[in-house]
């Protein structure tokens, strides 16, 4: 019933990895065919016997000595290798690693991760509801492909986990003989490669990715894997193949893969080098000076849909007009629109403390979809310093690229790639195009008890809060815990004054207090607990509900906005109801919230027109048709985003190929 699953092999002094193909149409549509056919054959119910063999050799593991389970993962790693990872194999591998995983880490895998287990290493992505247990699941498949002698990259969101999940899993790895690496910001080159080097190598997608280029432009001109190898032999420290980082890339499992491959994938990834930029600055000032001389409606016009600025032909002239008394540099038409137009967005499109933090003197980038920061971030093409000049700080240098691809062109080039996480149906069609994914749902080890209540949509945002404080005050009140998901750093801070002043204790998680999220989030599950997080909200971190809570109603989650993608707000309300705790969700929500304005379009106008002149509107007919209606324009919008990043991609991929100079 079960095919076999193709090995990752390893040539030994080459950089392997997967080369691109541009397909046709109806390759395409094969494709598509194929993915569905694959996704079908691999449905839970079609792997209970699967499931059931490897039961049955857990019986057998369980009798036996560390000593002798040793013994058998390396009888395994020649197995694996010989026999090209057969469901037989697959099995035994599977049994071994649970039975070690019970003895060192004290945690068994249940039969579904098994499920999910195989549904990673066959290079697909497996949809787990939050609480089930991904980090355990992802040791199955990272383990027998490591034992089959393929290095495996774990793919996590931010360091934090990545260093707790190499830490936490390591035992399994070590008693199975396998190393473990984890990679995270700051290292050096030298400390990098030597978790590269390990069978096991945990790490963030922009670290590694960031990485990879680094040894692409080490191996500048393309040499093919003969040259690597001979170069390998050459007793010379510095021939390419030992300032390499990476062996290739192989086999990745990617954790919260919704985030990662998809939300991530509308930013290109660049490595630049410096080049001064304090001479500028006097450039800078002049054009956010002359862009607050321009007016809104007649120079300028902002697309909030788009999130951009389009300058109008007045707008134009007004510009000529200014540039006249400012110097030959403003006389420059192109140069002159386009530091004006840079100086429009950082004023009227990038909000601090929504879309940046101000830290130290410097502007630091908010992840949108995370709420993270991103330090070591930057906006191209001059913006990153025009918003430094309009918050007053030190201006940081320009930067030439060096580099660039991708996120997608990047995970494309894996030998194997799979994933995992709790929200990817609404994307599944896209991971399927883009990444030869297929999708797969993985039922829940116990019956899911979470409870959804109505939505609630407020005309105004005052209304909102003061709904949102009194329901705080509600559920508090029973004792139960409240976590309470925001979209910006702004609104979070909002909200903690008003529940400060309703004299409610509570806790803010934050782009400020990034690194004290995991401590925080796991404190939202004890009584009386309230929480006031962003889009960050713990992904990848337990809330365990402490004793007595789960008689309460367990944890109950309020969403006081909706996202630009409805996986985000799922993954919000998964915090709640884990592994079969009790939990319960709810959305208040209002007419003025930014998805409205940018993303509702006319029927938005109209039903908002028809609300200001008394017409009655049930809220949840509102929510079922504006709030769908603005997420998916939104989600249409940034899918486009991201099919126009990856079409550019190729295309700048062609050019420079053809000049000699890759990526």
């Amino acid at each position: 019933m079960y095919r076999s699953i193709p090995s990752v092999g390893l040539i030994r002094g080459a950089y392997q990895e997967q080369k691109e193909k541009r397909k046709a149409f109806l390759e395409r549509l094969f494709d598509r065919s194929r993915l569905a056919l694959r996704g079908w054959k691999n449905r839970p119910e079609l792997l209970q016997g699967f499931v059931e063999s490897v039961n049955a050799i857990s019986e057998e593991f369980h009798a036996k000595s560390d000593a002798g389970l040793r013994g058998h993962a390396a009888e395994l790693r020649a197995l694996l290798r010989s026999r090209e990872m057969d469901p037989e194999v697959v099995a035994r591998s599977f049994a071994l690693i649970r039975e070690v995983a019970t003895r060192t880490v004290h945690q068994r895998h249940y039969d579904v991760q098994l499920i999910g287990g195989w549904i990673l290493l066959g290079g697909m992505i497996a949809e787990m509801e939050t609480g089930e247990g991904k980090t355990l699941t992802a040791t199955l498949a990272a383990a027998t492909t490591a034992l089959a002698g393929a290095p495996v990259h774990v793919i996590t969101v931010n360091d934090y986990l990545a260093q707790r999940d190499a830490e936490w899993m390591g035992p399994i790895y070590e008693a199975l003989g396998l190393s473990v690496g984890v990679i995270v910001h700051g290292m050096q080159a030298e400390e990098r490669k030597q978790a590269y080097s390990c069978d096991v190598t945990y790490c963030t997608n922009k670290e590694l990715a960031f990485d990879y280029l680094r040894d692409r432009i080490t191996l500048r001109g393309n040499p093919s894997q003969l040259h690597l190898q001979l170069e390998g032999l050459a007793a010379n420290d510095h021939n390419r193949s030992s300032l390499l980082l990476l062996r290739g890339l192989h086999f990745c499992i990617v954790d919260e893969a919704d985030s990662v491959l998809v939300d991530e994938a509308r930013t290109p990834l660049v490595i630049s080098s410096s080049r001064s930029g304090e001479s500028e600055k006097e450039m800078y000032e002049t054009g956010l000076e002359m862009a607050r001389q321009l007016v809104l409606g007649r120079h300028f016009r902002i697309i909030r849909a788009e999130r951009r600025i389009e300058i109008t032909s007045s707008g134009r002239g007004k510009l000529q007009e200014l540039g006249r008394s400012r110097g030959k540099i403003w006389t420059r038409r192109q140069l002159r629109n386009d530091l004006v137009h840079n100086a429009l967005s950082a004023l009227h499109l990038f909000t601090r403390d929504q879309h940046y933090l101000v830290r130290d003197d410097k502007v630091q980038i908010i992840d949108e979809y995370t709420g993270r920061l991103m330090p070591d971030r930057s906006w191209e093409e001059g913006l990153h310093q025009m918003i430094e000049v309009k918050e007053g700080c030190a201006l940081t240098a320009q930067s030439r690229t060096l580099a660039r691809i991708s996120y997608q062109r990047f995970f494309r080039r894996y030998l194997r790639l799979s994933g995992m996480t709790g929200t990817a149906r609404e994307v599944s069609g896209e991971l399927g195009n883009i990444y030869d994914l297929a999708v797969v749902r993985v039922p829940t080890n116990r019956p899911l008890g979470r409870v959804q209540h109505p939505d609630r949509v407020l005309r105004n945002k005052e209304e909102k809060w003061q709904t949102v404080v009194e329901r705080i005050r509600e559920v508090h009140v029973s004792g139960r815990p409240v976590l309470v998901g925001t979209r910006s750093v702004e609104d979070s801070e909002i909200l903690s004054s008003l529940l400060s002043e309703a004299g409610l204790e509570h806790q803010v998680l934050n782009a400020r207090q990034d690194e004290e999220e995991a401590e925080t989030i796991a404190q939202s599950g004890m009584a009386g607990q309230i929480t006031v997080a962003t889009n960050m909200a713990g992904r990848g971190t337990d809330i365990r509900l402490e004793d007595g809570v789960a008689e309460l109603g367990g944890l109950h989650v309020i969403a006081t906005e909706r996202h630009d993608a409805r996986r985000i707000d799922r993954q919000l309300f998964g915090r709640c109801g884990r592994q079969g705790d009790p939990g319960s969700f709810e959305a208040i929500v209002s007419l003025e919230d930014e998805i409205i304005e940018t993303q509702g379009g006319r029927l938005s106008r109209l039903l908002i027109r028809g609300i200001e002149q008394g017409h009655e509107i049930p809220g949840p007919l509102l929510n079922e048709v504006l709030f769908r209606h603005a997420q998916k324009n939104a989600e249409r919008k940034f899918a486009r985003a991201r099919a126009d990043l990856l079409r550019m991609d190729e295309h700048l991929d062609s050019t420079l190929a053809f000049s000699g100079v890759p990526e």
